[in-house]
C-alpha cells in the first residue's frame, strides 16, 4: 500500500479489516447513495449523534432527493423540515448551498474539494469528506474521531486539538488509491464504536497491539474539565421553544403571541431579533418562517 509507512500501512490495513465486518448499515454510506446525500447527511451529523439524524435524513432525501428540489422551495421549508436537530442554521446552509449548485453547477453536485468549499457554508471538513465519500478522492478527513484514533495509536496521547500538527498526523496514515476514502470512513467508525473519548474498548480495537497510547498505560488527558453548560434558561433553549412554536403553527404568529410564550420577555425579544436578523424566522409584529 503506497502512500504511507510500513507502521501506518499495518495500522490502515487492520483497521479497514474490521471496517468490512463491523460497520454500523447507514444509508448514506450505501452504494447507491449519492454525493447530494452525503452532502445532506455530513450538515446533519455536524454536533449530532447518528440515532437522531436517520429519520430527518430519510425524510429529507424522499422530500428533496436532489438541489434542484430543495432549492425550488423557500428556504423556510428547509428550517420547518429541519425540526428538533438543533442548530437550525445548518438547515439554511443546506438551501444555500442547494442555491448555489443550481446556479453554478446545474444542479449537479461538484466534485472537486474546491469547488464544494466555495459553496456557501460549506468548510474544510464537509468539502474532504463529500469529495472523498461521494467521489473517491483522497482527502485527509479529520472529524474528532479520526483525531483521536489517531492521536492514540500515534502520538500516545488520549486526544489531540485541531491544529496543523494533528492535522499533518493524520495526512500520514492517508494511503494512496481507492483505499483512502475506506480509511477516512473506516477510521471514522473505529473513533465512534470502539476508540470512544470514555470507555475505549481496547480489547476489541483491531490495532490494540499497535497502539502507542495503549502501550504508554492509557494516560489520561491532561487538560482541565469543563464545565457543563445547563441547558434550561439558556438563549439556545429559548430559540428553539421560538422556532418550534412558529414551525408547529398552523400559520404565522403573533409576535407578542411568541414573546409571552416564553417566562423572560426580555430573552425572548433578543433571540427573536437574531433569530429574523440570521433569516430562520421573518415578519416585525408577525412572525413565519417564510419571508
Amino acid at each position: 500500500m503506497s502512500g504511507v509507512g510500513e507502521r501506518e500501512d499495518s495500522v490502515v490495513r487492520a483497521v479497514l479489516g474490521w471496517y468490512e465486518t463491523s460497520a454500523r448499515d447507514l444509508p448514506w454510506r450505501r452504494p447507491d447513495a449519492t454525493p447530494w446525500g452525503i452532502l445532506v447527511s455530513e450538515v446533519m451529523l455536524q454536533q449530532t449523534p447518528v440515532a437522531r439524524v436517520l429519520e430527518p435524513w430519510s425524510a429529507w432525501m424522499e422530500r428533496w432527493p436532489t438541489p434542484t428540489a430543495l432549492a425550488a422551495e423557500a428556504s423556510g421549508a428547509a428550517v420547518a423540515a429541519w425540526g428538533r436537530l438543533g442548530y437550525p442554521r445548518r438547515a439554511l446552509r443546506l438551501h444555500q448551498a442547494a442555491v448555489a449548485i443550481v446556479d453554478r453547477h446545474g444542479g449537479v453536485v461538484p466534485g472537486t474539494y474546491d469547488e464544494l468549499l466555495a459553496l456557501p457554508g460549506i468548510g474544510d471538513y464537509t468539502a474532504a469528506a463529500v469529495a472523498s465519500f461521494g467521489f473517491g478522492m483522497r482527502h485527509v478527513v479529520v472529524d474528532t474521531n479520526v483525531r483521536r484514533v489517531v492521536a492514540r495509536v500515534a502520538a500516545g496521547v488520549a486526544d489531540l486539538p485541531p491544529s496543523a500538527a494533528s492535522r499533518r498526523l493524520a495526512e500520514s496514515y492517508v494511503p494512496d488509491g481507492p483505499d483512502a476514502p475506506r480509511w477516512a470512513v473506516a477510521s471514522m467508525e473505529l473513533g465512534a464504536l470502539v476508540c470512544t473519548a470514555r470507555s475505549p474498548r481496547c480489547e476489541v480495537c483491531p490495532v490494540g497491539d499497535l497502539c502507542a497510547w495503549r502501550a504508554a498505560g492509557m494516560p489520561a488527558l491532561d487538560v482541565p474539565v469543563r464545565a457543563t453548560q445547563s441547558w434550561h434558561g439558556t438563549d439556545r433553549q429559548c430559540r428553539g421553544t421560538l422556532l418550534a412554536a412558529v414551525r408547529e403553527s398552523a400559520g404565522p404568529v403573533t409576535r407578542d403571541a411568541l414573546v409571552s410564550s416564553w417566562a423572560d420577555p426580555e430573552q425572548a425579544e433578543r433571540c427573536l431579533e437574531a433569530l429574523v436578523r440570521e433569516g430562520l424566522l421573518h415578519g416585525d409584529e408577525t412572525i413565519s418562517l417564510y419571508g
